[in-house]
């Protein structure tokens, strides 16, 4: 359902490339616009001198400003919709809308908490086009009986999706198999983590390697940004499962490749790969003029947990289900690729 994307694997490269903030400036985006835009891969990056501060080497640049119908057609592809732009979209109502969202049908792709610390998911609009043009029958009349019995049993995939188009991306710019058990880990509670790597010095590094996330708020210690780190964790046990035994073969093979260094050592790194050469097959898009807004929701009640957060009157988080197999070496990726493809 969401766009095709380029692969966005981070590389090493002479060619002279821009911070995030001067690559926004010329891409006609906002920063935060850019920041989605390469979640998505549709803008290519590079390593910096720190592997986790990416940067948008200038050939990518000079390739988006030649597309056809730039700026406006990036923008597009990054514009974001909330319940009520949706809805209206789809041309239905804002309480079908959720509902649909809620069992799975639109993945988000983006979410804030207002100042009601209530959790407010975005979209993307080419998906709501595309999934209204594709699923017409699901936009009137009355919702079949096993759809109607799974709202009512309170399911809610929205966050789930999220962190699965999230996942997807981290998993893209990882640059060893010990960022990629990192990625996984950071997923899952400390408890769960210690369950599977009972090495102390294995979890330190894996913390140390731990993405950088953008999308809590600035102060770490605000219940705005504990509400939001909620989340990017799994507390769905089908999830939990999944992402245990992933995180236990990505274990396999981080050790197979190098142990991890001691607390005084400096890290190694695996060279990373180049990223393709080719360019997106849709031309780049344009982006709202205005923030979108979206239908406030509940973030999940935590299982085990001391943060809870204000409950909406009618939206709760997401939580999806799991794969039906445990994943292979390569499954997670591979899953998610098949998922969002």
């Amino acid at each position: 359902m969401s766009a095709k994307a380029v692969p966005t694997n981070p590389v090493h490269d002479p060619t002279p490339s821009y911070a995030p903030s001067r690559a926004a400036a010329d891409l006609g985006l906002k920063r935060t616009e850019l920041l989605l835009a390469v979640q998505l891969g549709l803008v290519r990056t590079t390593a910096g001198q720190d592997p986790r501060r990416w940067r948008i080497p200038r050939p990518e640049i000079q390739r988006l400003r030649s597309t056809q119908g730039f700026p406006n057609t990036l923008r597009e592809r990054v514009k974001l919709v909330g319940t009520t732009e949706g809805a209206e979209l789809m041309g239905i109502t804002r309480g079908r809308f959720t509902k649909l969202a809620r069992l799975g049908y639109l993945t988000p792709a983006k979410f804030y908490l207002n100042r009601y610390r209530a959790l407010v998911w975005l979209y993307l609009a080419d998906d709501v086009r595309q999934f209204a043009e594709a699923n017409t029958p699901l936009l009137s009349g009355k919702a079949p009986v096993t759809l109607r019995t799974r709202l009512s049993a309170g399911e809610d995939r929205r966050a789930r999706n999220w962190r699965e188009r999230h996942c997807g991306h981290l998993l893209r710019i990882a640059q060893d198999p010990w960022q990629s058990a990192a990625v996984t880990a950071s997923m899952l509670e400390p408890t769960q983590v210690a369950d599977i790597v009972p090495d102390p010095r294995e979890r330190a590094y894996l913390i140390r390697l731990r993405p950088e996330s953008t999308t809590l708020p600035n102060a770490p210690d605000s219940p705005a940004a504990q509400a939001a780190a909620r989340v990017l964790q799994a507390d769905d046990p089908d999830e939990i499962r999944w992402l245990r035994t992933t995180l236990a073969l990505g274990m396999e093979d981080a050790r197979k490749e190098r142990p991890a260094p001691r607390p005084h050592e400096a890290p190694r790194t695996t060279a990373p790969t180049t990223a393709p050469t080719t360019a997106p097959t849709t031309a780049p898009t344009t982006a709202p003029t205005t923030a979108p807004t979206g239908e406030p929701t509940t973030p999940p009640a935590p299982a085990a947990s001391e943060h809870d957060l204000q409950r909406d009157h009618d939206e709760v988080d997401a939580r999806g289900t799991a794969p039906g197999r445990s994943p292979s070496r390569r499954g997670l990726m591979g899953w998610l690729s098949r998922r969002h493809c």
